[in-house]
C-alpha cells in the first residue's frame, strides 16, 4: 500500500518513502533528537514522527513485523528471562526452603514437649510465625524484579537486550572487540581534505574537479560530487572522460585537461608531488589516502577520501578505557591505516586486512588466555563474530542479520551506548546481590525470633501478624531497591557528543 503522511503525524507502519522530503523525528527508536531527513528510497519507522513536509510511502512491514514490534518482543523475552545468578537463587531455595520446613517442624516440637499451658497454642503460633518470617516471596522477586526495570531503564537508553543472559554476561567483560567500518566509522566515504598548490583556488579545484569524477561510479568519486554538492558548487560538464585502472581519470573541463589520480599516475604525466610531501605524510597517519589532481599540466591539489570517524567514537574509547575494559579494533583495512586509526582512538589492539570470512578467526584469537570478550559490528559480515563472541551487540542501524546474531541491539548506532550498557549490566548485578543479601540475611535473621529463642530470657514472641508484616516489609524492600535502577545515569549521556545538523536545526541554532 502507498500510504500518505502530512506534517504533525505519526507514521503508521515501517516503508520506503517513495515520493516527497520531510524530517521525521526517530528519537523513540535512535534516541537522537535531530530529525533524520527523509526523502525517495529512504526507510520510515512505524511510530515515529513527521515533522516538516509531506511524503508518500510504500509499506512494507505491518503488524507483528514492524521495528516496534520487534522491540516489544525482545524486551519481554529479555524481561522474562532467567540469568545463570538465578540458577544460584534456586539452588539455595531448594535448600532454604526444607530447612524452614525443618525448623518449623522442631519449633512445634519443643513448645509441645517444653512449653508453657497451652502448650499446643503456643507450638501451634511459633511454627507458624517461623513458617510465616522464613517465606522466600523477597528471595523470589529478588532477580526478576531488577531485570525488569534494568532492562526498561536499558530500552529508554536505545540499549535492547534481546537475550536476558546478556544483562550478567556484559558485567563480566574485559575486552571489548570494535568492527571499524560503520561501527567506529561513518561507513560512508566523504571528502576530508582538499589542499591547493599556489595559483588555485579551492572552489575552483573542486568544481573542476567533481565536474570529471561525476562520471564515475567508483565511492571515492561519488564522495568528491557529494563534497561538491555540499559545498553549493555548482556543477560543470566535462569531456572526453577516460578512467585509466589503478591510476586515474582525466577528462576536459571547459576546454583545460584534468587528470586526477595516485602519485604514479601524476609521475606518469611527470608531474613532481614533492611540494606535498608533508601533507601526503600527514594524511598517511591519520589512515587516509592521497589523491592529486592536475590541470593544464600543472599540480593543482592534493585530495584526500576517508570514512570519517564518528564524533562519538573518541568518547566512547575513553568511557570503554575508563571501565577497565581493553579495546581492540578488527578491519579489513590495511595494517599502516588501521595503525593510524587506533592511534588516534586509543585502541589498544589492532587486528588489520582481516577478510570478511576471517572476522571469527580474530574473535577466537583476541579471546585466548581466558578472555571475555564482546563484539560490537553492524555489518553482514559481522553476524559470526557477534554470534562467536561472549556478548554480541549489534549497531541498530547495521544489517537485520547482524541484528538477529546478536545478543544487544543499540538502536541509536551509537558507539556511546556500549559503555551504557556496560555500565547498566553491572549496576543491574549489584542491585540483585543487594536483594539477594537482603532477603536471606533478613529472613535468617528472624528465623529464631519467631521459634521463641528470646522468650526464655525476656518473654518475647513474635505474633505471626507482626511476621507476616515483617515478612511483607523484605518484599517491599527489595522492590524498592530494584527500582532504584530508573534512576542509573549512563557513563555517558547521549546529549555530549555533537550531532550532525540537518538545515532546521541549522536555523534554530542561528535564531
Amino acid at each position: 500500500d502507498i500510504v500518505q503522511v502530512r506534517p504533525g503525524e505519526k507514521v503508521p507502519v515501517d516503508g520506503e518513502v517513495a515520493e516527497g522530503t520531510s524530517y521525521v523525528d526517530e528519537s523513540m527508536i535512535t534516541g537522537e533528537p535531530v530529525p533524520v531527513q527523509k526523502s525517495a528510497g529512504a526507510e520510515v519507522v512505524g511510530g515515529t514522527l513527521n515533522k516538516t513536509g509531506s511524503f508518500s510511502f510504500t509499506a512494507t512491514k505491518v503488524g507483528g513485523d514492524t521495528m516496534l514490534a520487534q522491540i516489544i518482543r525482545m524486551v519481554e523475552a529479555a524481561q522474562g528471562a532467567k540469568l545463570p545468578i538465578q540458577a544460584l537463587v534456586d539452588r539455595v531455595t531448594g535448600v532454604f526452603v526444607p530447612v524452614v520446613l525443618a525448623a518449623a517442624a522442631l519449633t512445634f516440637g519443643i513448645w509441645l514437649l517444653f512449653g508453657p499451658t497451652p502448650a499446643l497454642t503456643f507450638a501451634l503460633v511459633n511454627a507458624v510465625a517461623v513458617l510465616i518470617i522464613a517465606c522466600p516471596c523477597a528471595m523470589g522477586l529478588a532477580t526478576p524484579t531488577s531485570i525488569m526495570v534494568g532492562t526498561g531503564r536499558a530500552a529508554e537508553m536505545g540499549v535492547l537486550f534481546r537475550k536476558g543472559e546478556a544483562l550478567q554476561s556484559l558485567r563480566g567483560i574485559d575486552t571489548i572487540a570494535l568492527d571499524k567500518t560503520g561501527t567506529l566509522t561513518k561507513g560512508r566515504p566523504e571528502l576530508t581534505d582538499l589542499v591547493t598548490a599556489d595559483g588555485f583556488e579551492r572552489d575552483d579545484v573542486l568544481q573542476t574537479v567533481a565536474a570529471v569524477e561525476a562520471h564515475s561510479e567508483h565511492p571515492v568519486a561519488e564522495a568528491i560530487v557529494e563534497a561538491a554538492r555540499a559545498s553549493g558548487v555548482k556543477l560543470i560538464k566535462a569531456a572526453d572522460f577516460e578512467a585509466t585502472p589503478g591510476y586515474g581519470v582525466s577528462a576536459t573541463v571547459d576546454e583545460r585537461a584534468v587528470a586526477i589520480g595516485a602519485d604514479r599516475f601524476m609521475r606518469q604525466m611527470a608531474l613532481d608531488v614533492t611540494a606535498f610531501a608533508e601533507t601526503a605524510s600527514r594524511l598517511a597517519d591519520e589512515g587516509k589516502t592521497p589523491l592529486y589532481a592536475a590541470i593544464d599540466g600543472r599540480l593543482a591539489a592534493i585530495i584526500a577520501v576517508a570514512d570519517p570517524i564518528k564524533e562519538s567514537t573518541p568518547g566512547a574509547i575513553e568511557a570503554l578505557h575508563g571501565l577497565g575494559l581493553r579495546v581492540a579494533m578488527i578491519t579489513g583495512d590495511n595494517q599502516r591505516t588501521a595503525n593510524a586509526i587506533a592511534r588516534r582512538l586509543g585502541i589498544d589492539e589492532v587486528i588489520a586486512e582481516v577478510l570478511p570470512d576471517g572476522k571469527v578467526e580474530a574473535v577466537k584469537r583476541l579471546r585466548g588466555n581466558d578472555r571475555k570478550l564482546a563484539f560490537v559490528g553492524d555489518g553482514i559480515n559481522d553476524a559470526p563474530a557477534l554470534a562467536e563472541a561472549d556478548v554480541g551487540l549489534a549497531i541498530g542501524t547495521g544489517t537485520d542479520v547482524a541484528i538477529e546474531s546478536a545478543d544487544v541491539v543499540l538502536m541509536s548506532g551509537d558507539l556511546r551506548n556500549v559503555p551504557n550498557a556496560i555500565g547498566l549490566s553491572r549496576a543491574t548485578i549489584t542491585n540483585i546481590k543487594q536483594n539477594l543479601f537482603w532477603a536471606f540475611a533478613y529472613n535468617a535473621a528472624l528465623i529464631p525470633v519467631a521459634a521463641g529463642v528470646l522468650y526464655p530470657a525476656y518473654g518475647v514472641l513474635m505474633s505471626p501478624i507482626f511476621a507476616a508484616a515483617a515478612m511483607a516489609l523484605s518484599s517491599i524492600f527489595v522492590l524498592g531497591n530494584a527500582l532504584r535502577l530508573r534512576r542509573f545515569a549512563p557513563p555517558m549521556g547521549l546529549e555530549e557528543a555533537p550531532a550532525s545538523q540537518s538545515p532546521a536545526t541549522t536555523t534554530a541554532a542561528a535564531r
